[in-house]
């Protein structure tokens, strides 16, 4: 689809007469809508659910600007394509960031909020690159951490390195092959990523805002997640009023993905408590 000047690479699933929830996917230049795609396509037996790769990732165009207000325009310019008056807005990791954003951007367009590890400022990181400095499942070489957050990449290859020597850390339970799974499927695109940490993330701070966020929020984290800990979805469960959190005590960075059933049930619980799924 051509929105807003790029082209973008959108899937939708599930009926039309369905409630609608668009899924943003986290890490820009590393991330794409499969994750979502698999994530949140089992809701698509009752809902109509949007995917897409966000501009400068997966398989959409490289169009820049790679902001939180172009990413948050994009979201809106998809929901109005496929003329739906609200939505359910969903995002994990840095597509909470995006998700957030577009809540109190478009209040009066989001009927409930989906978050997944993400936060509402930059608080936490510190946490993460101590967690990548003593980390007993491999060494990290000290050039990735120093990297952690930073937006500093000279190229695409230099990308990858980062990722592979990072992704040891993202689930509870380590599997080796689905780390090399997750990287041969990864496209890179290392200036949307530097945009994002950059020059996005420095200024990100959105906690004086989350209490102007009145739909109900689902915010839910793994418990030993490495990268945007229990503590700063708390934050978030706390300044929305009617946020609440739920923490998955068998995962790390996604939930999702690690305990697919419990999220999926959690998540319908919640839908249906805010009135989405009756």
């Amino acid at each position: 689809m051509k929105i807003n000047g790029a082209e973008l690479v959108v899937e939708a699933f599930g009926p039309e007469d369905g409630p609608a929830m668009i899924v943003h996917h986290g890490a820009p230049g590393l991330g794409s809508r499969s994750e979502p795609k698999r994530s949140f396509g089992p809701f698509s037996d009752r809902m109509r659910v949007i995917v897409f790769d966000a501009r400068g990732s997966g398989e959409s165009s490289d169009d820049e600007p790679f902001t939180h207000e172009q990413w948050v325009a994009d979201v809106d310019a998809i929901r109005e394509h496929f003329d739906y008056e609200k939505i359910v807005m969903a995002g994990g990791s840095y597509g909470g960031f995006v998700a957030l954003e577009y809540a109190i951007a478009h209040p009066d367009r989001v009927s409930a909020l989906v978050l997944r590890d993400t936060a509402a400022d930059t608080a936490h990181d510190h946490l993460a690159v101590e967690r990548a400095r003593n980390t007993d499942r491999s060494v990290i070489p000290e050039w990735v951490i120093d990297r952690i957050g930073t937006g500093r990449f000279e190229s695409n290859e230099q990308l990858r390195e980062y990722w592979r020597a990072i992704l040891p850390l993202y689930d509870h339970q380590h599997d080796p092959a689905r780390d090399e799974a997750r990287l041969a499927a990864t496209r890179f695109h290392y200036r949307t990523h530097n945009a994002a940490f950059g020059q996005n993330m420095p200024r990100y701070d959105l906690k004086p805002k989350l209490p102007s966020i009145t739909c109900p929020t689902l915010v839910t984290v793994g418990r030993h997640d490495w990268r945007t800990p229990v503590a700063a979805s708390q934050v978030i469960a706390d300044l929305i009023p009617n946020g609440e959190l739920m923490v998955f005590e068998k995962s790390g960075h996604s939930p999702q993905l690690e305990e697919p059933e419990l999220f999926q049930q959690v998540v319908r619980d919640f839908l249906g408590r805010a009135g989405v799924l009756r």
